[in-house]
């Protein structure tokens, strides 16, 4: 599993790698606690290919169980989009009521998403 500790001004969070496959299955999401807890981190900056295949599909029951798991451990997750993302509408209705939320949001750049994860703000 990739992920890499990233620290900026004293403010850290684990970082998926770009591009690159982390969350295979819902399950893998313990793997993610485990490394996030090993550095003691509460935040998760990842990309779209570092989850699921169907994740931002809501039928598939893959986000919720994922976003449930991170909730219940208080780790905040940004996902850092690209423009070939395709959500289904149900899953972008979910995002918006998670964005009025601390604990998930969807970031067009990349330094939007680190900004809000160092920033401790909702």
């Amino acid at each position: 599993m990739k992920l890499t500790l990233c620290d900026v001004q004293g403010q850290r969070f684990m970082e998926g790698v770009p591009g690159q496959p982390l969350i295979e299955r819902a399950e893998d999401v313990g793997s993610v606690l485990e490394t996030c807890f090993a550095h003691a981190v509460d935040r998760l900056l990842l990309y779209p290919e570092n989850l699921t295949a169907r994740f931002f599909d809501l039928s598939s029951g893959e986000a919720g169980m994922l976003l449930q798991k991170l909730r219940t451990y208080h780790i905040r997750l940004a996902i850092v989009s690209s423009p070939t993302l395709r959500m289904s509408r149900r899953f972008a209705d979910l995002l918006a009521d998670e964005q009025r939320g601390p604990d998930v949001r969807l970031f067009d750049e990349r330094a939007a998403a680190q900004e809000w994860l160092c920033s401790g703000r909702e």
